[in-house]
């Protein structure tokens, strides 16, 4: 077929990534069979992944090569976004290997690093991506060993690490990690991943904004009144994971990085480059402009912290989080926890951001959404309707059915000036045809690339951090902490989260 003239430029910005050697410690986890390799073989099925690539999966069980290909190729059939072809997992799985060995033992990382040079003269690629997909009590030893055994080094080829979240439960932990990363690792080899800035919508919010005039000319306080973001979890401690949650929270778990991370995407100021550090100086600015707490009371009077208790889900009785599988009966974790976030600069002083995240609601979502402020009414008065429906609100859905759509007021058909609400909505899947790439797949060709820009810089993770240590102080440390609220498990939440916006005249927007 004559290719179009008339079809738009490809305005593609992407880094091409490299070949490499990724060895992934903790192999025999869930993030490894159920996201890594899932995603490393969608990108081999979609023809992105670079010639030659070679996985060494390292954990402390032992495993045969051909058992681990085994166990990943039965979870890749349940899980992966392409489905399963057997003759391209045959293809696929013979660049993956395994190596058993303790995290802290010495001898085995010499074994590695005798097996990578092995398999670089055998004409594999001489560059190395050290996924720290284990628990993160082994970081420390994984990062050591590494620096030890020198593996951390290449003559050849670059070397670089990719670290899990969660990146230490305080700051003084935080920066105990960076330090010890970056005695391995230089800062532009280290990338901290945050899998919910792989996905597709939370990319095209720079897009957005800066690439439609449209809406960059509005983003401000003369025009936004104010903005929420939401995460929503059906779920609660299903497989065990209550020994976790119960140890880190709501706070911890998801506002720390997930949460902070697309709030600093919607309210940075435009980058000068797209480069990594251009963008990353952005949201930096933002996160040190959010204003701080005083007191435990300012802290009770702008978040709320809350625990499920039985209730109903989707047609299903659940305990209440107490009675959860592996968590303290007397527990003050909290499953559910909103904010109000002001940022003091220029653009955003007196807008305020709603945050919420919680277990146990009736759906699973997460989005953010512009409240625009209501339109002078002057032409259309009480008595047409308006007053009853919301104003225009911009929707960017992160999760599930990725896609962005605009509310606004319309004429209703008929002899009447009747005002209806409806929305200009756009899908990702409707528009494309094919559904987005799974964030890890992203994620795993900008670090094969060296493009860190969605990844977390060190100074990201400290002020973040330094902002959540008010808080969870507050919580944990004060002689009068604020009180834990309760919510039935299937509701939206507890009555105070509602609260903290009839304050502001505002209510929350339900998914």
């Amino acid at each position: 077929m004559e290719e179009n003239p008339f079809r738009e430029a490809d305005l593609s910005l992407r880094n091409h990534p490299e070949s490499c050697i990724i060895v992934i410690f903790g192999a025999t986890g869930d993030l490894t069979h159920r996201k890594l390799i899932p995603a490393l073989y969608n990108l081999a099925a979609d023809g992105d992944l670079p010639a030659g690539l070679r996985v060494v999966g390292f954990a402390r069980r032992e495993k045969s090569d051909e058992e681990f290909r085994t166990g990943l190729e039965e979870l890749n059939k349940e899980v992966s976004r392409q489905g399963h072809n057997g003759d391209l997992w045959a293809q696929f799985s013979q660049s993956i290997t395994y190596h058993t060995s303790e995290f802290g033992d010495l001898e085995g990382y010499a074994a590695l690093k005798n097996r990578l040079d092995e398999m670089e003269k055998a004409g594999a690629s001489p560059n190395r991506l050290y996924y720290l997909a284990s628990a993160p009590e082994f970081f420390d030893d994984i990062l050591l060993q590494l620096r030890e055994s020198g593996l951390n080094r290449s003559e050849t080829g670059w070397c670089r690490a990719v670290v899990e979240k969660p990146f230490g439960t305080d700051l003084a932990t935080a920066q105990h990690l960076n330090h010890v990363v970056n005695e391995t690792f230089a800062e532009a080899n280290t990338y901290r991943i945050d899998h919910y800035l792989g996905k597709e919508t939370a990319q095209n919010i720079m897009v957005l904004r800066f690439a439609n005039q449209l809406f960059e000319v509005l983003w401000n306080n003369r025009f936004i009144d104010h903005v929420q973001i939401t995460c929503a979890e059906h779920l609660g401690m299903e497989g065990g994971r209550g020994g976790y949650y119960d140890k880190a929270g709501a706070l911890r778990d998801m506002v720390q990085n997930h949460l902070l991370q697309l709030l600093s995407l919607i309210a940075m100021e435009p980058p000068a480059d797209l480069t990594a550090d251009g963008v990353r100086d952005e949201k930096v600015k933002v996160l040190k402009s959010l204003r701080p707490f005083k007191n435990a009371d300012e802290v009770g009077k702008s978040v709320v912290r809350a625990q499920y208790t039985a209730g109903t889900v989707n047609g299903n009785e659940v305990p209440g989080y107490r009675r959860e599988d592996r968590v303290n009966p007397g527990s003050l974790t909290e499953t559910f926890v909103a904010l109000k976030i002001m940022i003091d600069n220029w653009r955003w002083e007196g807008v305020p951001f709603y945050m919420r995240m919680g277990k146990r609601l009736p759906r699973k979502g997460t989005e953010i959404s512009i409240h625009f402020k209501h339109a002078p009414k002057v032409l259309f008065n009480a008595g047409t309707g308006a007053e009853a429906m919301p104003g225009n609100v911009l929707v960017i859905r992160i999760q599930p059915n990725e896609g962005i759509s605009l509310g606004m007021r319309s004429k209703r058909p008929g002899p009447a000036a009747t005002l209806q609400a409806v929305k200009m909505d756009f899908r990702y899947q409707t528009s494309f045809g094919k559904s987005s790439p799974e964030a890890y797949e992203r994620l795993l060709l900008d670090a094969m690339a060296g493009d860190a820009t969605l990844f977390a810089r060190k100074d990201e993770v400290e002020t973040a951090w330094r902002y959540v240590d008010q808080i969870e102080n507050a919580w944990h440390k004060s002689p009068a902490p604020p009180k834990m609220a309760e919510y039935p498990a299937g509701s939206w939440g507890p009555k105070e989260a509602d609260e903290l916006l009839d304050l502001d005249s505002h209510e929350w927007r339900r998914l």
